[in-house]
């Protein structure tokens, strides 16, 4: 290829790829150091006596690597596996941050939901590295990691990676893991039965991270406003939009009663959080969750 085009190609991805990285720094210095401060007032999750007892064995993926396939147990077939021990199984936190197109928008002055889903997981990351545990980022990183390159690799998936939807549609998880996600949840809720219960089928245990901006819940729109959906599709225009209030106040609380019912019927941690409170009060929510149980 001749170099003038080379060159044409490069620039662009270049500065692409300087954009991209530039965010990440801002957004792991801001999740350490809601970290730090909700650290003082949460107990390690560091638990001895777990030890290499025996969980399952699994099949063998690329990212685990040749040293941990078991070969006693891969010899018997055509298929390699891993032996994974109670203490992988139990001691290992995924965390997937919704990449849809509406986690994109916030209020004016206030944190994007994409960005303020990234900051708590990353905060609670670091939380969990400091306890001894391990993280990856669900569908991005590979198996869960411990120490600084697991809070690396998993930060900088959280802050710009896609948060595809096809990671919780088919999760690719070891059984009985612990998982948080983070999204706004505003599709169906019969999507996000069918999510859960793809997740509950591996006995996974979870927190869902609800990330709401408060224009949509309060909806303090007044006059003729044009309302432009996210991605793609035809905008929508009120001549008055307060008269929209009080239906569309229905509509949300409807929502949230049925994704209420929903988390507790399927039997996860339901957390709501708005982008106008402090991102510290979200992330010891959900360490408090994990630190207790119930996931």
């Amino acid at each position: 290829m001749p170099q003038s085009r080379l060159s044409s190609r490069y620039s662009p991805l270049r500065h692409d790829a300087e954009a991209a990285a530039s965010r990440f720094p801002a957004l792991l210095a801001e999740a350490e150091r809601i970290a730090a401060s909700v650290a003082h007032g949460a107990h390690g999750r560091r638990r001895p006596g777990a030890g290499e007892t025996f969980w399952e064995y699994r099949p063998h993926r690329s990212e685990d690597g040749a040293g941990s396939v078991d070969w006693r147990r891969s010899a018997r077939g055509d298929q390699l596996f891993v032996r994974e021990t109670e203490w992988e199984a139990a001691n290992a936190v995924h965390l997937w941050r919704d990449g849809s197109a509406g986690m994109a928008t916030g209020s004016n002055g206030l944190a994007t939901k994409k960005d303020r889903a990234a900051i708590c997981l990353m905060a609670v990351a670091s939380l969990l590295i400091r306890g001894g545990e391990r993280i990856a980022a669900l569908g991005e990183t590979g198996r869960a990691r411990g120490g600084n390159v697991g809070l690396e690799l998993t930060g900088r998936a959280l802050a710009d990676g896609p948060g595809s939807a096809a990671w919780v549609e088919a999760p690719d998880l070891p059984r009985h893991a612990r998982v948080v996600l983070a999204s706004d949840f505003l599709d169906p809720t019969e999507t996000w039965e069918h999510r859960l219960a793809a997740f509950n089928g591996l006995q996974a245990r979870g927190i869902l991270l609800r990330v709401i901006d408060p224009a949509e819940e309060d909806f303090p729109f007044e006059g003729r406003t044009r309302f432009t959906p996210p991605g793609s599709g035809e905008p929508l225009l009120f001549g008055k939009a307060e008269e929209a209030r009080r239906a569309y106040g229905d509509v949300w609380s409807s929502h949230t009663r049925q994704l209420k019912d929903l988390a507790r019927r399927m039997g996860w941690t339901l957390i709501t959080h708005r982008t106008d409170r402090p991102a510290s009060t979200a992330v010891m929510a959900l360490y408090q969750a994990l630190a207790g149980g119930r996931a």
